[in-house]
Order: structure tokens, then sequence, then C-alpha cells
């Protein structure tokens, strides 16, 4: 079997591109000011370490609406709410971005135009307009999560759309069907299953999203999180990242387990 001999440049390649990351890294990390740490850097980290192995454990339910659980369950309803009712409001977009056709479509050009824009707004930033808007509280993160999910959504649907068999729908109209038909009948059978995947994993970055809104006043567990660090209450804030933890975990799992069933 003969063997190619490699050039200098075949050989070296991995080599220089190691050496380019490595001066980028370089570079990137000489930009930080180290001396802006604080002395008390290291006592604040071992403060929130010590809360984090001794949370308050109290505060899990205190049965006046302002513990742990209610807290997290806001959370949960801001990222439900939020991401599956944007589920539903996404689809007359998808259906406007996607290209159902070879060659180019005004329509979809304009409809991904406006699923871009909408997407570079993140939830942080929406929370802030709506907190201006309608007020502080879980309603405001409501509207931030749902907002950024239909440009994300409606990205995901729109592809989702586009790599769909569109065999079936011909066969539908050809046998005398109307478009109606093709689209209750095939397109939505066929698409379905890729919704729910997308919706779900979503779901699932949502529910993270939502547990920083708070910090704003947009609801959730955010909101008590940041006061307790204010507060330097760090067993109150051990309990609330383990709280965190485990709900993105549990949710994380869930949702997984479904997203196998649908594929």
């Amino acid at each position: 079997m003969q063997h190619t001999k490699r050039t200098l440049w075949q050989q070296s390649k991995p080599w220089v591109i190691t050496l380019i990351v490595i001066l980028i890294y370089i570079w990137a990390f000489s930009g930080i000011d180290l001396s802006s740490i604080k002395e008390t850097a290291g006592e604040v980290t071992q403060s929130i370490l010590n809360g984090l192995f001794h949370p308050d454990w109290a505060y899990v339910y205190t049965g006046d609406g302002e513990d742990l659980i209610n807290a997290l369950i806001e959370t949960l309803a801001i990222a439900f709410l939020g991401t599956f009712i944007s589920a539903f409001l996404t689809l007359p977009f998808a259906f406007l971005a996607a290209h159902t056709k070879r060659g180019f479509s005004a329509h979809a050009s304009i409809g991904k135009f406006i699923l871009t824009v909408i997407r570079v707004f993140p939830e942080i930033v929406l929370a802030l307009m709506f907190i201006k808007a309608v007020g502080p509280g879980a309603y405001a993160g409501v509207l931030a999560v749902s907002i950024h999910s239909i440009g994300m959504l409606g990205k995901l649907f729109s592809e989702a759309i586009e790599d769909i068999d569109y065999g079936p729908n011909e066969a539908i109209t050809a046998a005398g069907g109307t478009s109606l038909d093709g689209m209750t009948l095939a397109t939505f059978p066929s698409v379905m299953p890729a919704l729910m995947n997308y919706t779900l994993y979503r779901f699932e970055i949502a529910v993270r999203s939502a547990s920083i809104l708070g910090i704003v006043g947009a609801g959730g567990i955010g909101a008590p999180l940041i006061f307790a660090l204010q507060t330097r209450n760090w067993s109150r804030v051990g309990i609330i990242l383990l709280g965190i933890i485990v709900m993105v975990t549990v949710i994380d799992y869930l949702s997984g387990q479904i997203r196998k069933r649908l594929v």
C-alpha cells in the first residue's frame, strides 16, 4: 500500500492552529485586570460554599407564600407559560419564514428577518422593558420569556417545516383535497414530533432564564436569591442554589425522557 508523503504544511498545520489558539487565550486573559479582584473574594467564596453545605432548610417551606417552594413554582410557571404560549404564537411566523419551495421567496426572507429581530433581545433586556410597561412581577417575566421564545422557536420550527417530505401533501392535493386538508392531514402530523421536541428543549432553557429574571424584578426565584446575596445570608443563598440545581436537573431529566419518546 502506497502512502502519500505529507507536505511540511500538512505536518505543521495542527501545531500552528494550537499555537494560534494558545496566543488568543493569552491575549484574552492579558486584558483582565486582576488588581480589581477584591481582597474579600476568597472570604465570600468560602462563605457561599459554606452556605451550600449548611443550607437554611427552614426556608424550604414556611407556609406564608414567601418560601423556596413557592418561588420555584413561580419560576416554573413563568417558564411554562412563556414557552408553551409562545409555541402556538410561533406557528404563523414559522410557516412565514419557511422556504417550502425551491428558490428565493420574499415572504420567507421577511419572516426570517422578523424572527432575527426578535432574537436580538435577550430575556433580561425584555424583562427590563416589560417591567417599565406592566410593572414588576411574574407577568413581566412571562412576557419576556414568551417574546424571546418566539424568536428562538420560530427559527427551529421553520427549519423543521423546510425539512419535511411534501410528497403526502401533493398526493392529497392530486386526490382532490384542499391545501387545508394537506396541512392538517400531512404537514402537521409530519412536523409535530419535531415541534414538540424543540418546545421541550426550549422549556429547559426557559427554566434557567426564569431563574435569573427575578434579579431585575420579573418574578421567580431570582428575587429572593439577590436579596439573600445582598444581605450576605449565605445559608439562604445555599438552599436557593440547591433548589435551583434540583429543579433544573429534574426538568432536564423529564424533558429528555419525553423527547426520547418523541424522536
